[in-house]
């Protein structure tokens, strides 16, 4: 998700092209290791995983690779669209969430959010469609790059290859609903069309991954 806010930490780090502030950082990786936790108890069952540590560290590994590296890249494509607009862009965690996330997830059912990358400056409506859209599309790309996994034939890979698959498909269409701070809002406020077309194809995708992968 995106959203608009101020920078709140001026001692920048660069990454690549990128510049990212030493707080942005934690909370990335915060983010990353919540959410790695939240959906490897799930997966598990539940506090139920915790009776086998050795399934537990499966399980986190799995969800590190499928849905934290989701999400940071879903984040990632944000802040780049809305840098390459010429805007200040971050990333800031929400510690509540990541904890009601974990909580959740003990109780046996998933919600995750995160956090958002906020940013500054003047934007069209189309420059904010963009930047949400983003993210979205990302998780699309994402999932179909799992896809060969599920070839493979040792165990551990091809189990990333479906959560990889399964969870980049459901982040790409949940994020599309457009409702509140979700992306599908913005989207579908700067153009139907783009909105109609990514949410077709991120329940088509999901459906098509669901009906193969648990049916």
């Amino acid at each position: 998700m995106s959203d608009w806010g101020q920078p709140v930490d001026r001692s920048n780090r660069r990454t690549g092209a990128i510049t990212f502030t030493a707080e942005e950082l934690r909370d990335l990786g915060a983010a990353w290791i919540a959410l790695g936790v939240a959906f490897a108890i799930f997966f598990g069952g539940g506090s139920r995983v915790f009776e086998v540590p050795a399934v537990f560290l499966e399980l986190l590994l799995i969800s590190l690779i499928t849905a934290g590296i989701g999400f940071l890249l879903h984040e990632l494509a944000h802040k780049i669209i809305a840098i390459r607009f010429g805007k200040r862009a971050y990333f800031k965690a929400n510690y509540p969430m990541l904890g009601i996330a974990v909580a959740a997830a003990l109780a046996g059912f998933i919600f995750a959010a995160p956090g958002a990358v906020y940013h500054q400056g003047y934007s069209t409506a189309r420059e904010n469609g963009l930047i949400a859209v983003a993210g979205p599309v990302t998780n699309i790309v994402l999932g179909l790059a799992f896809v060969p996994f599920l070839f493979l034939p040792w165990g551990l890979l091809a189990a990333i290859g479906t959560y990889g698959v399964l969870i980049n498909f459901f982040l790409a269409a949940f994020n599309m609903i457009p409702f509140g701070p979700l992306d599908g809002n913005t989207v579908s406020s700067w153009s139907w069309l783009a909105f109609g077309i990514t949410m077709g194809i991120s329940l088509l995708l999901l459906a098509a991954s669901v009906v193969l992968l648990l049916v």
